[in-house]
């Protein structure tokens, strides 16, 4: 343990490097981190096109429930799981149910009056507040107890370049949406420094590990071996990012940069992104964050379950084709699937100066823009939540009498510590967050 020495003298004497200051500083042995607080953290995982109901809502309320086809992969963390029927999207006003959907979805207010045209309805714009994630992350950021170097990441997994309401779902605030970052190596440069190519990473790696060899004898066995896992990640992900060349895309990490992405390398960046993430939150990096699979009306085409048609073409078929019901149903298993890995990467991954592990300070928030996509319908909007970081009561099925999403937000905000009286459309938060969860 490091006595009477300010982190800045620290600093200066070992010469350490901005990326991996945030790591260093969460060290327990270093005596820098306030490891009296406990670090919740908050991810929100959005996958577009509804669900298909019968193959997706337990029958079952309470403790005792079945998982259906579509949730199969949380098998292994049913006592961690929430399944939440009967949450509604009440937001109305301009724009389509695809734009509303994703627009007013963590915001839970309407869109602006504007000029982008949907399929139907109104044209409309970007939204009129800002998102939950954000109103979370500017109360985190206010604290200097629970500030981070980046407060939230946004990652994305193929989500198409253009700029319109139906590509984001984060706000900073009203007119004010924040495109993800669906490029791992630019997310990756992101967290270990900028630089210019490919070749130059090299050399930004190289210094964050002599940095972690610098503290190597000042630290506690337990936390040598936190510096030796991190390194090896560091080292990992460069070698990946190196082979993996031709599947994310561009040499020079800009901040548009027109990234060529190939939907058939979608399995492979959710991968990337999850790693990254776990490992972000490892570091410390930032206690919110947000992954979103394409858009709203996402149209990946899913080869790798055999599937030819786009996501978005299929989920307009009535339910009467039941080929077109079992092909969703493999989707929506699939999305569940890296829900269930980024569970599993948490609870794998021990909590840095604390006991249990990341899983145990992490709730992650699976949604959608719609409860189904052949209706357009926003009622039973599907949220299904995983992780112990919010300390919900969880391993249950709930079914609620259509209440709005308004009151979850709200409950997501209480519950890290953020006691707003209202968010969004105030029409709908009048009796306060969702009831029953703790």
């Amino acid at each position: 343990m490091i006595h009477n020495r300010s982190r800045r003298e620290f600093i200066r004497d070992l010469g350490v490097g901005a990326a991996a200051l945030p790591f260093l500083l969460n060290l327990p042995s270093l005596g820098f981190a306030n490891q009296q607080r406990r670090k919740q953290r908050l991810v929100i995982m959005f996958s577009p096109n509804g669900i298909v109901p019968s193959a997706f809502w337990p029958d079952e309320e309470g403790a005792k429930f079945t998982l259906k086809e579509s949730l199969k992969p949380l098998e292994p963390f049913r006592d961690r799981t929430l399944v939440m029927h009967g949450v509604c999207d009440k937001i109305r006003g301009d724009g389509d149910g695809h734009m509303r959907g994703i627009g007013c979805l963590l915001t839970g207010i309407e869109l602006f009056p504007g000029n982008i045209q949907g399929g139907s309805d109104t044209p409309a714009g970007w939204s009129k507040g800002l998102s939950i994630d954000q109103e979370i992350k500017n109360h985190l950021q206010s604290d200097a107890a629970t500030r981070t170097r980046f407060g939230s990441l946004e990652y994305g997994v193929m989500v198409p370049e253009r700029a319109d309401t139906w590509t984001r779902m984060v706000y900073a605030g009203a007119n004010k949406p924040i495109a993800p970052i669906d490029d791992p190596y630019q997310m990756f440069a992101k967290l270990y420094g900028h630089v210019k190519d490919r070749e130059n990473l090299k050399c930004v790696l190289d210094d964050v590990q002599a940095d972690l060899r610098k503290v190597g004898a000042a630290v506690s066995v337990e936390d040598r071996r936190l510096l030796d896992e991190h390194a090896s990640f560091v080292r990992e992900m460069e070698q990946e990012l190196k082979a993996t060349k031709d599947d994310v895309g561009h040499a020079v990490p800009e901040p548009d940069p027109g990234v060529k992405k190939e939907n058939d390398n979608i399995p492979h960046i959710s991968k990337m992104q999850i790693d990254l993430m776990v490992n972000g939150f490892a570091a410390d990096f930032n206690r919110v964050a947000t992954l979103q699979f394409t858009n709203s009306v996402g149209g990946a085409r899913m080869h790798w379950l055999d599937i030819a048609e786009g996501h978005h073409e299929l989920s307009h078929l009535p339910d009467t084709d039941a080929k077109a019901q079992d092909k969703l149903t493999r989707i929506n298993k699939w999305f569940c699937e890296q829900l269930a890995y980024l569970a599993k990467r948490l609870a794998e991954t021990p909590e840095p100066g604390g006991g249990g592990s990341l899983l145990d300070n992490t709730l992650i928030m699976w949604t959608n823009e719609l409860g189904k996509g052949n209706s357009h319908t926003q009622d039973n909007i599907p949220f299904v939540l995983v992780g112990n970081g919010l300390d919900f009561r969880m391993g249950r099925s709930l079914k609620y009498p259509l209440l709005p999403h308004n009151r979850l937000l709200m409950a997501l905000a209480h519950g890290m510590g953020h006691r707003v009286e209202r968010f969004g459309n105030p029409n709908y938060c009048g009796e306060g967050p969702l009831p029953n969860l703790t």
